[in-house]
């Protein structure tokens, strides 16, 4: 197993739409090896692999994330001096990082059957950082669960309901074609924030669409993400895509949950859109 048992009851007791810590024994795992992590890198399409200066602020506008001048290769093989962020996407495409993946969710699927039907959408993330990096304020579309491998990072994270930190705009901008992970960040969101350190070994699963941003201790920092889209996921996807379309038509559609079936024909809508447009 990838995750101990009793951090797994913890999971199931929180899981879909609480933050839950974890504990893994992945910490001495060969595929983490900087070395091999380095080959991946190179192997990767160029689609696959994202990287930039991690000398960042928290509210980082995208579009102007600096570079650091170097090859995903070079990141990562240079990574304790580069000042550096590097993730790896869709790991699965290599066969060993596929089998890892897989391990890790064999673990966890009985435990998202049970609340969130079967997973799909599979992807495994490795992300390596130089020290003292920041990840910036943002959210993820996806059931995550962050396992830390090497060195140390504060996962610091916000109430995925606040109205207050993501706006429905926002929310609905998040799904539309070209939409960025990136959010606005404001220091009154402190009062709301929560931080949780974690240390190899440790892992924490973050609700889908959780805002949070991440600080790297004084070392080089290796996590894994093992996430999962879900019938929940999907929906609440789906809902925010009606729901922007409505607004922009004019019109202000309620809040989700404020109208449940109103909600269930705007996802039953926008899920006949989808495959229209598939067709």
């Amino acid at each position: 197993m990838a995750f101990d048992p009793s951090s797994l009851a913890a999971l199931s007791a929180r899981y879909p739409a609480v933050p839950a810590r974890l504990r893994h024994r992945l910490t001495d795992h060969p595929l983490f090896a900087i070395e091999r992590l380095t080959a991946l890198a190179r192997a990767l399409p160029q689609t696959s692999v994202e990287y930039n200066s991690g000398d960042l602020p928290i509210g980082q506008d995208p579009e102007k994330t600096p570079m650091n001048g170097l090859t995903p290769e070079e990141t990562v093989r240079r990574i304790a001096e580069n000042k550096s962020w590097i993730v790896l996407k869709n790991i699965e495409q290599d066969k060993d990082y596929a089998a890892l993946l897989e391990s890790c969710l064999a673990d966890v699927a009985p435990i998202a059957k049970t609340a969130t039907g079967d997973m799909h959408m599979r992807e495994g993330f490795i992300f390596v950082s130089s020290p003292s990096s920041v990840t910036p304020f943002h959210m993820d579309p996806e059931h995550n669960i962050l396992l830390q491998i090497k060195g140390a990072k504060d996962f610091t994270l916000f109430p995925n309901d606040s109205e207050t930190i993501v706006s429905d705009d926002a929310h609905e901008a998040f799904h539309r074609a070209g939409g960025h992970r990136n959010l606005p960040y404001k220091k009154e969101y402190e009062s709301l924030a929560e931080t949780i350190d974690l240390a190899p070994g440790d892992a924490l699963y973050v609700p889908v669409k959780t805002p949070h941003w991440v600080k790297v201790g004084p070392e080089v920092s290796i996590s894994l993400s093992v996430t999962w889209r879900s019938k929940v996921s999907d929906a609440e996807a789906h809902l925010r895509r009606a729901n922007g379309w409505l607004r922009a038509q004019g019109r202000t559609p309620p809040r989700p949950g404020a109208a449940p079936l109103r909600d269930r024909a705007a996802i039953f809508a926008s899920r006949l859109a989808a495959r229209l447009n598939r067709a």
